[in-house]
């Protein structure tokens, strides 16, 4: 029954349950009456009236609800850095397409070339922490991220839509005009116009770019690292002194 269905029925659903709406409060918003079920079952076809609001009160590109677009979400506010394509496997569920240092170098160019996205490796991770959302793997160049993300290392990122939405020193995979780089973000107060990108090696200066430059943002929530390396003497030296310090402590408060 899903498979006869209509893309813009499918599409409409995952809509609402992406919100978290019944069929029931999801009409109440979109004021096409007392239940979405219709629409969903594909009885009702989808208004102009529903699909302005859609767009209106979540950023739904109209083109993508009817099969048309990759490109989910369409910033009616400015300052949008969500995602320009969003990858599907065969049954329309979202993907986390992996971009590896070489396919880095190329990604700013290659932004809305839905054919070039289709060239990345994609998979799912089937955790609850990864739905209701748009990630995206890369991996990381050079030193700057030391000591938290080491050369080589993938970082995940979930989609941000704005600037506004982005989060002072959390880390980010920023996609400018020309580079991806990933770094701690921090907002100019007095230029709100402009964030400061700042590595955790501190060997690197803080850089200040423009936000029209950020064509997207992706919130670094998770890693994928390989050849996990056995803890150094010394840092078993302090872990193995901190333990008979708290013994102590321990034994100390006995006597007391």
């Amino acid at each position: 029954m899903e498979n006869t269905l209509s893309i813009e029925a499918r599409r409409f659903k995952k809509i609402r349950e992406e919100q978290r709406h019944t069929q029931q409060s999801f009409a109440d918003i979109l004021g096409v009456g007392a239940t979405t079920a219709d629409i969903e079952r594909g009885k009702t076809k989808l208004s102009g009236k529903v699909v302005m609001e859609l767009f209106k009160q979540f950023d739904i590109n109209p083109l993508w609800l009817f099969g048309q677009s990759y490109q989910k979400i369409l910033s009616s506010s400015g300052g949008d850095v969500s995602p320009k394509v969003v990858t599907l496997d065969r049954e329309e569920n979202e993907t986390i397409a992996l971009v590896n240092q070489k396919a880095a170098a190329g990604y700013p160019h290659n932004i809305q070339d839905v054919e070039w996205y289709e060239t990345l490796p994609a998979f799912n991770i089937p955790l609850p922490q990864y739905r209701n959302a748009t990630y995206r793997g890369f991996q990381v160049e050079g030193d700057s991220m030391l000591p938290s993300i080491r050369p080589n290392e993938w970082v995940l990122g979930r989609s941000v839509p704005s600037i506004a939405e982005a989060s002072d020193s959390k880390i980010y995979i920023v996609v400018l005009n020309d580079s991806v780089l990933v770094k701690k973000l921090q907002k100019v107060q007095d230029a709100p116009h402009k964030v400061r990108l700042i590595s955790l090696n501190t060997e690197y200066l803080p850089i200040e770019v423009e936000v029209k430059n950020i064509q997207e943002l992706w919130q670094v929530n998770s890693k994928l690292t390989f050849g996990i390396e056995e803890p150094s003497e010394s840092l078993l030296l302090r872990e193995l002194r901190q333990s008979m310090e708290d013994l102590k402590g321990q034994i100390n408060n006995l006597n007391t």
